[in-house]
């Protein structure tokens, strides 16, 4: 308690709580607006974070994810379109109840319900992340590769779609984020007499093609018809009765999001709609969930705030990104010169703990702001989407010629951002292809040092009893993927 109450006064100074507010106020905004997800919006203002000092820089990137679940949950009541995939789920009642005209509770029990989820998952980071760390100061070179072995065999096997193509993408991952000098021996890899590319491809233009401009591009093809629910909106504070029926609903939708958010690879989607599930079957009257009952907006909208602030435990503690957006946040680290892994919190306690008490400063904000501010994003969201892109468009190009002032990174957007547009057309997902360029360059130092300290033998990530484990659990997944693929390939063929 006395590190966290240091903390809050490095995230009570002045200078952090304005990126604070930025950060939240972005993250809401980029929340409201469909299609852009925080992952897009963290792209867009990595380079404004550059020239600031790295606990500022971090609180206000952290801002933006919370913000992002904060601001989606408008999108879904007022709009019934999701602005973030977490937030689906939310549109089952929280639309339907915007339109029996109790969007006012509904909008209010989203706020309180992802403040209070919210609160309890700062105080489960300020004593998990700490504890992991310190059991994961034993973990060297095989230890660690087998750690991020095992976390991008997770994000394989949980992706929506085909696993070989996320397989593909994660090879893709590996050999784009080796691009440039080797760090062991100088060597150039993947260059092709290109001089831009001796330092390899940067991660904020790779990040906004991938995720930014592709995403524009997406919404050029298609029309969104968007019908807002502009009528007066009032009475946010919820009902005696309200607060009975979604209580616990609240409660174990906190829990739940909170030890999901903690895996690596988990889609955010699914534990807000196991949250919807479960409240659905222990719910007495079931057979109303999805024509506007309150705890089918209270479960998801606490689930998915609790996850995405549990997802930075592991990165943290262990320097493993849990989704896209913290890989992205892990490569952010790394350009500050930060090592992430166990000894950050040990080497920048200032910044471990001044992160961990803006997440409660920004949750408090979000609260106080949400509310009052959504006539503005009423205003926002009846804005031609075609105008927005373009100006999301400009954005993007500015964000990446402004790093290094050269015009190669734009077109590097540029370039990304059509294929970002085709791999989705062809049904392939981006986190594993974002989590093995980040991770990509970390595994194959691990790999090579212990090459280095074992004389060459690969016996070294078997002799090791935590290497061992983590690596058989990667094998299990793997051998599990591929018998549900055949078992249900043979079903199919058995009906035929």
């Amino acid at each position: 308690m006395d590190q966290f109450l240091g903390g809050l006064l490095i995230a009570l100074q002045p200078s952090n709580l304005i990126y604070c507010f930025v950060g939240c106020v972005a993250g809401t905004l980029v929340g409201v607006l469909p299609g852009i997800g925080p992952t897009g919006a963290l792209a867009l203002l990595l380079p404004a974070t550059y020239h600031l000092n790295p606990i500022s820089a971090i609180i206000m990137i952290c801002g933006i994810s919370y913000g992002a679940m904060y601001g989606a949950s408008t999108t879904c009541i007022l709009v019934n379109v999701p602005g973030e995939s977490a937030s689906v789920v939310t549109c089952l009642d929280g639309y339907q109840m915007a339109r029996k005209g109790r969007a006012g509770p509904a909008l209010g029990i989203s706020a309180l319900g992802s403040f209070i989820a919210g609160t309890i998952s700062v105080m489960g980071v300020m004593f998990l992340a700490p504890t992991l760390s310190r059991a994961a100061l034993t973990f060297d070179s095989p230890e660690y590769f087998s750690l991020m072995l095992m976390s991008l065999v997770i994000v394989t096997y949980l992706v929506r779609g085909s696993m070989v193509k996320a397989l593909i993408m994660v090879a893709l991952g590996f050999m784009l984020g080796n691009v440039g000098m080797d760090m062991l021996n100088g060597r150039m890899r993947f260059t092709y007499g290109v001089p831009e590319l001796r330092d390899g491809i940067g991660i904020v233009p790779f990040v906004v093609g991938l995720f930014g401009v592709s995403e524009v591009l997406e919404g050029f093809g298609t029309v969104l018809k968007k019908e807002v629910i502009a009528s007066k909106i009032r009475g946010y504070w919820p009902s005696r009765q309200d607060w009975k029926d979604s209580g616990g609903a609240i409660g174990r939708g906190t829990v739940l999001g909170f030890i999901m958010g903690i895996f690596p690879g988990i889609s955010p989607m699914i534990p807000t709609f196991m949250s919807y599930a479960i409240e659905k079957r222990l719910s007495k009257h079931s057979e109303k969930f999805g024509t506007g009952v309150i705890e089918g907006v209270a479960a998801p909208e606490s689930c998915n705030n609790a996850a995405a602030i549990s997802s930075y435990v592991p990165l943290l503690s262990l320097g493993i990104p849990s989704n896209a957006f913290n890989a992205v946040l892990l490569g952010a680290l790394m350009i500050y010169g930060l090592e992430p892994g166990p000894l950050l919190i040990k080497t920048n306690p200032d910044l471990f703990w001044g992160v961990v008490a803006s997440m409660y400063v920004g949750n408090c904000m979000l609260l106080v702001l949400n509310l009052p501010m959504i006539p503005l994003w009423v205003k926002v969201l009846q804005v031609p989407q075609r105008l927005l892109s373009v100006l999301i468009l400009i954005i993007c190009f500015l964000g990446s010629y402004s790093i290094n002032n050269s015009m190669f990174d734009a077109v590097i957007a540029f370039a990304f951002g059509i294929f970002g547009y085709i791999i989705k057309r062809l049904d392939f997902e981006a986190p594993p292809l974002v989590l093995a360029f980040i991770l990509g360059p970390l595994m194959e130092v691990a790999f090579r040092q212990s090459m280095i300290g074992s004389d060459g033998t690969l016996s070294v990530f078997v002799t090791r009893p935590i290497s061992l484990v983590l690596l058989l659990v990667a094998l299990g997944i793997l051998i599990t993927a591929f018998i549900k693929k055949r078992t249900f390939a043979e079903a199919i063929e058995g009906e035929e």
